[in-house]
């Protein structure tokens, strides 16, 4: 039989069965309300009676085509997320803030006393377009968005942030499902895509230029594209009202294959642990970052200007990926029903200026770089989301939404631009420009470097880098740690490629009882470092690191920022053999290199 449930957000039909219990309808109606909890009541008219309970034998005997009320509504599941959502904690201490920005008084407006205000020297709302425009913002932070909606008379008690849905709502009986019918009900509407106002993290910043340099590395040998993950963590930003910035501690290359036009991921089966030592160094993944770097006289070290406004910033390719990262690296926000709307993961590109420089005013050493940062919006992380957006071809700088198909229905996504009389056209977006979806976040660094790791005058190698002289094998480790004395153990391991590395080593992975010496990293603390060191484990990888004796490994193989250090031959089987054009150690006896495809 068919019951209707009534509630404050619409009337829904409800399958059950005359055997049902209370308890087996109350699932039902949980499930077709999509409510969080099933700490609800119902009853059979208005004014209801006293309700029924789960223990009663069926749905309070009702009757096919009989009426429930079940008062529950939207705002009070809205109300129970916003308790059970914890946000992060940069975001819960700019809500403690005012947030407004203050002005001085004006000697020529003002006519009151210093304890005085007036219309010329109010404080400012932190989304004041006037202020953001003199002090050349050109988004306002998140947190002023979330203060901009809850600023009116009801606080924003009625304020829902939800992400679009472009798939088919399941299971409705008025049809057979797609693609043999649809209706209105279960059809996704058409979405109109408009420029995002506001950005989640307004200022991307590198502690110091050794992270870039020590990235850069790679290209710097191989000629080769790189990618590398930004673990860091986020921080109020002052330059911004109620601004964040996501500060760049570290960066972890994962398994990939590269070339000098292009850079393919690979499954990591290290990235799980990779995150629990960030977290047990108080970091967590802010972003991703990759080059795009084209010599163009290696004489002069310039290299090609290739991303401006007559070619593109982010190609679509770039943006899917961006879009994928942000949608797996949710924000918590207390605003959404499902407890998370947008990202705060940030994109970084390495590429030339217009100068055919690569070039910042951080690096004054070595080939400078030019950093450019970016996010994508909302709607395009929900788009891709969904499998609604593709690259083109033979344009880098376009998209394609999807056709509908057998497979799947995609709704029309419309886009606005100026024509040739300076009017507001809707087109659709097949092809679709991805300069619509991106949103610029600036890339710097302190006056003074900061340096939550120890900057040593030799590195331990990168993982993942399959060049000679980078191999990161216990042969490196062994001769990195033989350049330390025992009271340098804090420094010695204060780096996260060697924290990484004796935590999944394959000789002796020390994963479960490394949480002692991340909290020593973390703290700075010598002397919990130094006791670490005594323990058993440590002792047992102590005895390995003497048997070793270090020959044949490469010294650290970087013993500057810039990476030329000793490129010493690392032991290797009898059928390896090492490129002479871009150093790549071979593992087939073949006569062509598996990198570069170069002759032997």
């Amino acid at each position: 039989m068919i019951i209707r449930v009534q509630s404050a957000d619409g009337t829904k039909r409800v399958e059950a069965k005359p055997t049902d219990s209370t308890k087996t309808f109350y699932e039902k109606v949980h499930d077709a309300f999509q409510l969080t909890s099933i700490t609800f009541s119902g009853c059979k008219s208005t004014p209801p009676p006293p309700p029924f309970t789960a223990s009663t034998s069926n749905p309070s005997n009702s009757q096919n085509g009989g009426k429930v009320i079940v008062p529950v509504s939207t705002q009070q599941v809205a109300s129970s997320i916003k308790s059970m959502v914890e946000e992060n904690e940069v975001d819960q201490l700019l809500a403690k803030e005012v947030g407004l920005i203050d002005r001085k008084i004006n000697p020529q407006l003002c006519r009151h006393g210093n304890n005085s205000k007036c219309v010329h020297c109010i404080p400012l709302d932190p989304w004041d377009e006037g202020h953001l425009k003199e002090q050349n913002i050109k988004h306002i932070s998140f947190n002023s968005y979330l203060r901009k909606l809850t600023s009116g008379v009801d606080k924003g008690k009625f304020v829902v942030l939800d992400d679009i849905n472009c798939k088919i709502k399941m299971g409705c009986k008025d049809h057979p499902p797609w693609p043999k019918g649809i209706c209105s009900k279960c059809q996704p509407s058409a979405i109109t895509l408009n420029r995002q106002s506001y950005r989640h993290v307004d200022n991307v910043m590198f502690e110091n230029p050794n992270l870039v340099e020590r990235f850069l590395n790679y290209w710097r040998v191989t000629g080769h594209q790189r990618i590398g993950f930004l673990y860091g963590r986020y921080e109020p930003h002052l330059d911004v009202p109620l601004g964040i910035k996501a500060t760049v501690t570290a960066v972890y290359e994962p398994p990939q294959e590269g070339s000098r036009d292009h850079v393919k991921l690979l499954p990591d089966p290290k990235k799980e642990s990779v995150d629990d030592i960030a977290k047990g160094l108080g970091l967590t993944c802010v972003g991703w970052i990759f080059t795009d770097l084209v010599p163009l006289d290696s004489n002069n070290g310039t290299v090609r200007y290739l991303r401006h406004a007559d070619t593109y910033f982010l190609s679509a390719h770039e943006v899917i990926t961006a879009a994928h990262l942000q949608t797996l690296h949710p924000n918590p926000c207390r605003l959404s029903r499902e407890g998370r709307y947008g990202s705060k993961f940030v994109t970084v590109i390495v590429t030339g200026d217009k100068n055919n420089q690569a070039r910042t005013s951080f690096c004054q050493l070595f080939l400078q770089v030019h950093m450019e940062g970016y996010q994508v919006s909302n709607q395009c992380q929900s788009v891709v989301r969904d499998k609604c957006l593709i690259p083109t071809k033979d344009a880098p700088e376009l998209a394609y939404i999807r056709e509908s198909s057998a497979e799947q229905y995609v709704p029309d996504v419309y886009f606005k631009e100026k024509d040739q009389y300076n009017n507001d056209v809707v087109r659709l977006g097949r092809p679709l420009p991805v300069e619509y979806l991106l949103l610029d976040c600036p890339v710097s660094t302190p006056n003074e470097p900061i340096y939550t790791f120890a900057v040593n005058e030799t590195n331990f190698p990168v993982a993942n880098r399959m060049v000679e002289g980078h191999l990161q094998d216990f042969n490196a480790l062994a001769t990195y740690l033989k350049k330390f004395g025992d009271e340098q153990f804090l420094e010695a391991v204060s780096d996260l490629h060697v924290l990484v590395y004796i935590a999944t080593m394959d000789m002796l992975p020390l994963r479960e009882y490394i949480e002692p010496l991340l909290e020593a990293v973390k703290k700075r603390d010598r002397a919990a470092a130094l006791e670490w060191k005594q323990s058993g484990h440590w002792a047992t990888v102590e005895q390995l690191v003497m048997a070793s004796g270090g020959e044949g490994a490469v010294a650290g193989g970087e013993s500057d920022v810039t990476g030329r250090g000793p490129s010493v031959q690392p032991s290797t089987s009898s059928t390896s053999w090492t490129c002479q054009h871009c150093t790549f150690i071979n593992q087939t006896a073949s006569e062509n290199c598996d990198m570069c495809h170069l002759p032997q």
